[in-house]
């Protein structure tokens, strides 16, 4: 069997070395007589690299050789990996991608194009890097309704957390620590503000509940404004702050979509999940919570993931693995103002007990959070489980000045 690698950055070396690595076993495992890498495409020089006459820069190369079976997608970004993938696919080639945003945006083309062509288009690596959950969820997880799919998909924001909630850093200095040690990259803006984490949850909600999501259509928030007193209350409450990414499906069949920053208590399963660890938490109506974890990205870990679907293909030449979801539907994600949330809130105050009988009296059952040192020119507390616009409209009367509102999850 033949296999083309699309781009080698750091996903892409892996997978090459990873198969040189493990050769005799992973032909083995894949059912074939061999198994080799025929082309590696990349714009970039690799003349004097131990593989350079794999090399191309030409996609045609690949896309006109018959003898190609499977196509590894690792360059990123929708373009051209879009049109690679398609025409790939369009030729009778399996594709196997860890690029999460092509999948968000494009996953149910690119499957019903592969179901057109009878070949596949696996994905394994676009959601968590080395964890397994796109084939739990598809075949072990079958049996279940899927309640509920929420996690910590994104192991740079989670490393910049951790280190402001065990270390006490501030935002800054947590983030700059996470790019010096190759966590985080020059320009971090996908993760910290919450984009990178938003197309994981939309991968997880279109397998989970067969509907396909776009990121446009999941309400996301980054952590650039969590501060040091927000991991203060959260740890006098009991618990830590994680981005979390949420799909959840509700008493309407309709679904909500977030991801943000949110409060879980000490002891929750996500709680415990620190430095670059992903989990993945998902609610099934049989199995109750099951959670995935294990680092979420990395060049190995990813390379494990996507090289473990290129055997799956080599496995279902010539035939497809039952792998998909239906097209998006008009008002299947609703906003989040619809679903009941406990709201965590920090604002300034100028009259600490005016405020704090304000707050008694609108929100009945109101949780007012407190540490030692904290100043009194602020108030944080947290509002009972209720429809969260009819809270956000409560915490607007009450006129305050507003530093922070993040939702308080029950795992």
């Amino acid at each position: 069997m033949q296999v083309a690698i699309m781009g080698f950055g750091t996903v892409g070396s892996g997978v090459a070395e990873l198969i040189l690595k493990n050769k005799n076993s992973i032909t083995s495992r894949s059912g074939q007589k061999s198994f080799d890498i025929k082309y590696i495409l990349d714009i970039r020089d690799f003349s004097s690299h131990q593989l350079a006459n794999l090399f191309t820069k030409d996609f045609n190369d690949i896309l006109n050789d018959k003898d190609v079976d499977v196509v590894v997608e690792t360059m990123g970004g929708l373009e051209p990996a879009f049109e690679y993938v398609s025409k790939s696919l369009e030729a009778g080639k399996s594709v196997v991608t860890s690029n999460k945003e092509l999948v968000a945006a494009k996953g149910y083309e690119l499957l019903e194009l592969a179901k057109k062509n009878n070949v596949n288009f696996l994905f394994e690596a676009s959601v968590g890097g080395g964890i397994p959950i796109i084939r739990p969820i598809n075949q072990c997880l079958a049996a279940n309704e899927t309640d509920e799919v929420a996690g910590i998909l994104n192991g740079t924001t989670n490393f910049i957390l951790t280190k402001m909630i065990d270390e006490g850093m501030d935002f800054d200095e947590a983030l700059k620590l996470a790019q010096a040690n190759g966590y985080a990259e020059r320009d971090p803006s996908a993760d910290i503000l919450g984009h990178d984490a938003a197309r994981k949850i939309c991968i997880l909600a279109s397998l989970c509940f067969q509907k396909h999501v776009y990121p446009n259509e999941v309400q996301t928030e980054g952590i650039t404004n969590i501060t040091k007193e927000d991991v203060d209350y959260a740890k006098a409450w009991g618990g830590v702050i994680k981005l979390i990414g949420r799909a959840k499906k509700l008493e309407s069949g309709k679904i909500s979509a977030t991801v943000g920053p949110c409060l879980i208590k000490n002891g929750c399963q996500l709680a415990s999940v620190t430095d670059v660890f992903n989990a993945i938490l998902v609610r099934g109506d049989a199995v109750g919570d099951v959670v995935f974890y294990g680092k979420g990205a990395g060049k190995f870990p990813t390379a494990s993931a996507v090289v473990a679907d290129v055997i799956d293909c080599a496995k279902h030449l010539e035939k497809r693995k039952l792998l998909g979801w239906g097209p998006a539907e008009n008002d299947y994600v609703i906003t989040p103002d619809e679903q009941s949330s406990s709201l965590y809130i920090r604002a300034a105050v100028a009259d600490y007990n005016k405020t704090l009988n304000e707050i008694n009296a609108t929100f009945d059952g109101a949780q007012i959070l407190n540490y030692e040192g904290a100043s009194q020119t602020e108030i944080s507390f947290i509002t009972p489980l209720m429809n969260e616009k009819d809270a956000r409209e409560k915490i607007a009367k009450l006129n305050l000045e507003t530093k922070n509102i993040l939702r308080v999850l029950d795992y």
